[in-house]
């Protein structure tokens, strides 16, 4: 029986069907960083956890890590690794033109304000839907990628057991009830980034092609926030009422980290800038940034909320 299961796994391993996420390798706990995380999140108003690695040392923070959470729209990073897997295959032409039907409208987002049968190329609606968070064109992509089933298939296939599309999936009906659109544990959306990162999603190419995506965010008012402005940063976020989430790589200068930020049942459903939920990201951001760079005198400037969207 375990020459068996042995072999077994051998022929998963050669096929690609059994992975782990980014290849991780052996991580350290940061003892000072998660007691400050620690302290962050303690007396939030529902739940929250994060998780933290440093990509140089392999030093990680954990507060609730793997404990599902709501992904909002952070699903989209996973919508647009299945797209790209079709495309990696031929399936799909990465430089294609399609065409907009009203019976995709989802919301009066912009690719929802499209008249009837007008004409988008592929890689605009792919930047809609991460730079903007465009719900009808993820929808959109979605669909194109063989729908939630398919993505859920891909991320099993690569070590994420927890990401999963709910949304328009067949089966899945009990997961959306509960989380919505999709779900995620904030190591997993972490470590999904940090292989797009580190060109591992996919192939090189198309890591390095969505990489650039993550990269381009119009919504920057909180993790990002947090961030000097010059220093290169992906990332997406994602809200619904009751939760909020936000994952990111950040080039520092004395080294790469990843971190993911969720939060559920929530108490606070305002759509302020105040947001317990927001205001909890931000303080996470910071507290992360000036421990791993403890010398950087930069600070966010004391009238940069105004710009707060």
């Amino acid at each position: 029986m375990k020459i068996f299961c042995c072999s077994f796994l051998l022929v998963l391993l050669a096929h690609g069907l059994y992975a782990q996420p980014s290849a991780v390798g052996k991580t350290k706990t940061d003892k000072k960083l998660t007691a400050m995380l620690e302290k962050a999140l303690a007396g939030f108003h529902g739940n929250a956890g994060v998780y933290v690695r440093n990509l140089k040392t392999n030093q990680t923070a954990a507060i609730h890590a793997d404990s599902i959470f709501p992904t909002a729209s952070m699903i989209k990073v996973p919508i647009m690794c299945g797209l790209f897997n079709k495309i990696s295959k031929g399936e799909i032409k990465f430089d294609q033109e399609l065409v907009y039907r009203d019976s995709l409208k989802y919301d009066n987002g912009i690719v929802g304000s499209f008249r009837d049968s007008t004409r988008i190329p592929l890689p605009k609606v792919v930047h809609l839907m991460i730079s903007l968070s465009d719900n009808t064109g993820s929808l959109w992509l979605q669909a194109m990628a063989g729908g939630g089933a398919t993505i859920n298939q891909w991320l099993d296939a690569n070590g994420f057991a927890n990401i999963r599309v709910n949304s328009r999936t067949p089966g899945r009906k009990d997961g959306q009830a509960k989380y919505g659109w999709g779900q995620t544990t904030p190591k997993e959306m972490a470590e999904l980034v940090a292989m797009i990162r580190n060109g591992k999603a996919i192939n090189a190419a198309a890591s390095e092609r969505m990489y650039r995506y993550l990269g381009m965010q119009f919504w920057d008012g909180e993790a990002l926030s947090q961030i000097p402005p010059h220093i290169k940063t992906a990332a997406k976020s994602g809200a619904v009422n009751q939760a909020r989430s936000e994952v990111l790589v950040v080039h520092a200068p004395h080294g790469d980290y990843v971190f993911c930020v969720s939060t559920k049942n929530q108490q606070d459903e305002t759509w302020q800038q105040n947001n317990e939920g927001y205001t909890l990201i931000r303080k996470v951001s910071e507290i992360i940034w000036n421990h791993f760079e403890p010398k950087s005198k930069w600070k966010p400037l004391p009238d940069s909320g105004k710009w707060w969207f």
